[in-house]
């Protein structure tokens, strides 16, 4: 089974809280590192993990099938309420690639080897990132390069791209990263990180609909939670981390009109209430033993009512 870091492994399960005969759900199984800390702690409950991957999905399948109480899902955490049969005590989502995923080259998620243009979490969906750079409008690769990869160069980037693909198919990493490089001012590929990270970031998001997904299941946590019940979110760039925020502040404040007069008993109260009301960053520790740590941020929330 390949080798997966489960990123703030304590803080999301003391988040979590896990009781013994909980109702658990891991959104991202992954390489299974969080969904096994869960089933140790809710040895009497149930868990239900989700992944796209359908490779996480056998291997796991395997490394935790001494857990009778798991049920695996080879599908999208999005899909939750319609595939959960009851509602949970936890949820927990660790957001973005898998190491292995990243490590596998040739899924075309990395811009440091060359790959054919993938990107597909479930490679049983049609649309790749190679589909995207040949056959997406100029307007549209700068708008995801824009939205999902905050590029600065978006739109030289994507005017290349055009220029170059109606000689030539673009069908590698390194021919997109070669592309990026001749693009960018000098004095942007002297900075610090790969010239490349923001475009490739885009085009997961947009392979995978990243964005669309947490939206999905954010608005459902109402329906999905038991009072008392927690989500706990690892997000891994500004993107995520700005949806989650705003979706949690709308659940755990409540907005009132201050000209209306309301006795204390009058005034609706939150369902929802923040159990971290900045975002949680790694340890020390952590940073010394993962890099891929550096960016994570925790949130969490707990329903009330």
């Amino acid at each position: 089974m390949s080798s997966h870091y489960s990123v703030m492994k304590e803080e999301c399960l003391s988040y979590l809280d896990v009781k013994e005969d909980g109702v658990y759900v891991d959104g991202t199984l992954g390489r299974g590192g969080h969904t096994r800390e869960i089933l140790e702690r809710a040895k009497k409950g149930r868990v239900y993990a989700f992944d796209l991957d359908e490779t996480a999905i056998r291997e796991c399948r395997e490394a935790l099938k001494d857990y009778p109480n798991l049920t695996l899902f080879h599908a999208n955490y999005a899909e939750m309420k319609d595939l959960l049969p009851e509602k949970a005590d936890g949820i927990l989502l660790d957001l973005g690639v898998s190491s292995p995923q990243f490590d596998d080259i040739s899924r075309g998620f990395s811009y440091r080897g060359e790959a054919a243009l993938d990107m597909r979490m479930d490679v049983s969906q049609t649309l790749n990132a190679r589909t995207i750079v040949n056959e997406w409008s100029e307007e549209e690769l700068i708008r995801i390069f824009r939205e999902y990869g905050e590029e600065k160069f978006a739109g030289p980037i994507a005017r290349k791209i055009v220029k170059v693909r109606q000689d030539r198919p673009i069908e590698t990493t390194t021919e997109l990263v070669d592309l990026i490089r001749d693009v960018l001012p000098q004095r942007v590929l002297r900075e610090k990180g790969h010239p490349a990270k923001q475009v490739f970031q885009a085009l997961r998001i947009a392979v995978n609909d990243e964005l669309g997904s947490l939206e999905t299941v954010l608005q459902d946590l109402p329906e999905l939670l038991n009072v008392g019940g927690r989500a706990v979110i690892l997000s891994f760039h500004s993107l995520e981390d700005r949806l989650v925020k705003r979706r949690f502040h709308e659940l755990s404040t409540v907005e009132v009109d201050k000209r209306i007069p309301l006795r204390p008993e009058e005034i609706e109260e939150a369902s929802f209430e923040l159990l971290n009301r900045k975002a949680l960053k790694a340890s020390e520790k952590e940073l010394g033993e993962n890099s891929r740590s550096h960016s994570v941020r925790l949130r969490a929330i707990r329903k009330v009512r």
